[in-house]
């Protein structure tokens, strides 16, 4: 267990870069589907204006 400790003493910026890679990726992810679901609501009211 020593050398796992000495291990994240020794490259703590290598994990914390990849903390806020897996945060940045599910932002990302979470914009891309909020985008999608906004992009069917918008064709779905076009076609409700369209029928009008």
């Amino acid at each position: 267990m020593e050398g796992f400790y000495k291990f994240l003493s020794n490259n703590s910026i290598f994990i914390v870069t990849f903390i806020v890679l897996i945060v940045w990726a599910g932002v990302f992810f979470y914009l891309n589907s909020i985008d999608k679901r906004i992009r069917q609501i918008e064709k779905e009211n076009k076609g409700e204006r369209n029928e009008k």
